[in-house]
């Protein structure tokens, strides 16, 4: 009877055992899939950027999705859905309130939802305003959300060191914010959140908002909704040299019961094949929050790129660059073609140190049309770094 027993309890074992190691080889060997909502509300560069950023995982497909694809059915071929940053009220009238359903009922029965910014605004609960209630916190002082922008600390929790152990060690990171949300817990939610990072920074400058408002406020957060999981972040990784790959694991975060329990996180971080980053914390490693004078300093650039010199145009991006300007990434696709090839070569090391890799299409285009020998070296140069991300 004891060697019954024995031989059953070592099957059970075996077979626990056997289901586990299937369930990462299933994992190890199907893709992700990611679909990014691309709609009225949000903005152009924020969702170049998160597709970006999740092309950089080479284990996720990601596509945009559209309000229509969600009303056709789109979801049921995904894992995961991210809603970038932009305009959250706008987002939510844009998907109209059916499809707002489905995107609840997807995440209900299992799927991922990360929300960047405008995003976890979007999922927040938070009185007079547009939001679909499924993160458990609530924003406060939108009579200020334009409220300013630009490179801020923040510092990972206990658990945010787990999700993101390659910062675990680090007690102060930085991530470019630009106006996001400030979170406190939802008073009458049932949901409630994990704070997985804090910020550090007091941002309230440019649209003279309190001071010690958005410092000591929830920076990333995550919740169980039905079977699924949300992620929302009020900052943008995906636009911070560095620290693009955090939203792909954000992602996995989401997608991990899917296809494992929760003691496989540790494989799902380190033996999912893990994606090409660039995990270096120095690029982005202070802070640097745009003041009204840098505002009318970054404006003032625009012109110089119209009618400036070349040494204006290579003073203007030393500047940018060195101030993570937000507006300068739509401004720098074109001087890859500018006419002078000390501008065209400062353009291409621009793309290259912010990592900028929706434009290494334009970079390599520049590159196969230059005349110019230094010009083509340093274009040269920044293709190989920016194929060494992805």
């Amino acid at each position: 009877m004891k060697n019954i027993l024995f031989i059953l309890s070592f099957s059970i074992v075996a077979f626990s055992f056997s289901s586990c190691n299937n369930k990462a080889n299933s994992l190890a060997n199907q893709k992700i899939k990611v679909g990014v909502f691309d709609g009225h509300g949000g903005a152009q560069t924020c969702i170049w950027e998160t597709v970006e950023a999740c092309r950089i995982d080479n284990q996720m497909s990601v596509r945009t999705i559209t309000t229509g694809d969600i009303a056709n059915g789109v979801l049921d071929s995904l894992d995961a859905i991210i809603i970038p940053g932009g305009g959250g009220s706008r987002q939510y009238l844009n998907l109209g309130l059916e499809n707002i359903n489905r995107i609840k009922e997807f995440i209900q029965n299992g799927g991922g939802a990360v929300g960047i910014c405008a995003g976890a605004y979007l999922f927040s609960n938070t009185p007079e305003y547009s939001c679909i209630k499924i993160n458990g916190a609530q924003a406060i002082d939108i009579e200020h959300d334009n409220r300013g922008h630009g490179i801020a600390a923040f510092s990972l929790s206990d658990e945010g060191k787990k999700l993101f152990p390659e910062y675990s060690q680090i007690d102060t990171l930085y991530c470019m914010y630009y106006e996001g949300p400030v979170f406190i817990e939802s008073k009458n939610d049932t949901i409630k959140f994990t704070e997985y990072a804090k910020m550090l920074s007091d941002v309230h400058e440019e649209g003279d908002a309190p001071s010690n408002m958005t410092n000591n406020r929830p920076f990333f957060i995550g919740n169980s909704y039905g079977k699924g999981r949300v992620f929302s972040c009020i900052a943008h990784p995906e636009a911070t040299p560095g620290k693009m790959w955090m939203i792909p694991r954000m992602v996995r975060w989401c997608v991990a019961p899917l296809f494992a329990t929760d003691d496989q996180w540790e494989f799902i971080v380190n033996k999912f094949e893990n994606p090409k980053i660039t995990q270096d914390h120095t690029i982005a490693n202070r802070e640097v929050l745009m003041s009204k004078n840098d505002l009318l300093q970054e404006s003032r650039y625009f012109k110089t790129f119209l009618y400036g010199s070349y040494q204006e145009k290579i003073d203007a991006l030393d500047w940018l660059e060195a101030h993570f300007s937000w507006d300068a990434k739509r401004w720098i696709q074109g001087l890859l073609f500018d006419q002078d090839p000390q501008v065209r070569a400062r353009a291409a090391k621009y793309v290259a140190n912010t990592h900028y890799l929706k434009y290494k299409s334009d970079l390599q285009a520049a590159y196969d049309s230059e005349k110019d020998s230094l010009a083509k070296a340093s274009q040269r140069e920044s293709i190989d770094y920016l194929n060494s991300i992805r």
